[in-house]
């Protein structure tokens, strides 16, 4: 059963979300509204934050004290592909990355509708090249990310696959976006309060804006409609409450069934998004430390000495 700070979260957002429908706020006022509530997420203690450039994009570096040298974390952070940044992500990349011990690095991938597919992919690719350039192995890096971060993540190493590339040494989703076919009210799982919050915020067009003229089903923009052999390890994480939660077993089932190794954990009736409140949610910690777990699963082996 979920905790009672999450049970007062939920309780929270969804008093928030009739305000949310009578407004219908625009774009402009989600992406304002994210950034305001955003002020507050605070980075852990003893993480520290450097700005920096990937060839003119911009990023940064988020190092916890006593970080393991020579491997990161590639952090692609959610929001329907129109909105989040890195502001919105600090805390949450923050506290990923002192779970894991190791740095990560954050990018501002372009958005929709201002910049369409394959702006955002196009952007992970650089990033994930850039890695490569200044010194990181493919099995120096493991890709993360959340929702739409967590889609753009899987599209990021199918991208790689497709030309051949080093793939990173595994890939984690938190509750990642999968399919944009469907719209959000006609998925199989009807979620009423997440439902609601959805529609007030008119989530069901994100995924036509992000795709823009490329049709919603093309691989790199639903990655469980894509072949999904020959990739690295993946963790995945979901709640079984949320409205992406059959959609994210469908790709687990299909991406076993091709071969490639999952690690999949349900958590119980949690809202989508509820990473990013792990500083009050404990299941959010936890899950935390899952994905800990597993990147500690993945590089058991000792580090190269060559960073």
């Amino acid at each position: 059963m979920p905790s009672a700070q999450h049970l007062l979260l939920k309780q929270l957002l969804v008093a928030a979300t009739g305000s949310l429908a009578r407004r219908r706020p625009g774009l402009a006022a989600v992406r304002l509204a994210l950034e305001v509530a955003s002020v507050g997420q605070l980075m852990p203690w003893n993480v520290f934050l450097q700005e920096t450039e990937v060839e003119g994009m911009p990023a940064e570096w988020i190092r916890p004290a006593g970080a393991t040298p020579g491997r990161v974390l590639l952090y692609l952070h959610g929001g329907g592909y129109v909105v989040g940044s890195l502001n919105t992500h600090r805390a949450l990349v923050g506290a990923l990355a002192q779970q894991c011990g190791v740095a990560a690095l954050s990018i501002a991938y372009r958005k929709a509708p201002e910049y369409p597919f394959p702006a955002a992919l196009d952007d992970a690719l650089l990033a994930y090249r850039w890695l490569v350039a200044q010194g990181y192995a493919g099995p120096d890096i493991i890709v993360a990310g959340d929702s739409a971060g967590g889609g753009l993540a899987l599209a990021l190493l199918l991208a790689l696959r497709n030309q051949g590339e080093t793939l990173p040494a595994a890939a984690v989703g938190l509750s990642p976006w999968t399919d944009l076919v469907l719209p959000t009210g006609m998925l199989r799982r009807v979620c009423q309060e997440e439902s609601r919050v959805l529609e007030a915020l008119e989530i069901r067009g994100w995924g036509s804006l992000y795709a823009a003229a490329t049709p919603l089903s093309d691989p790199l923009v639903s990655p469980v409609r894509a072949d999904l052999r020959g990739l690295p390890p993946l963790l995945i994480q979901v709640s079984d409450a949320e409205v992406l939660g059959d959609d994210v077993v469908e790709f687990v089932q299909k991406a076993r069934a091709a071969g490639t190794p999952v690690t999949l954990q349900v958590f119980e009736g949690l809202v989508h998004w509820w990473h990013l409140f792990w500083r009050w949610v404990p299941e959010a910690r936890v899950a935390l430390r899952r994905v800990a777990d597993f990147t500690q699963q993945i590089w058991a082996e000792p580090v190269p000495a060559n960073h």
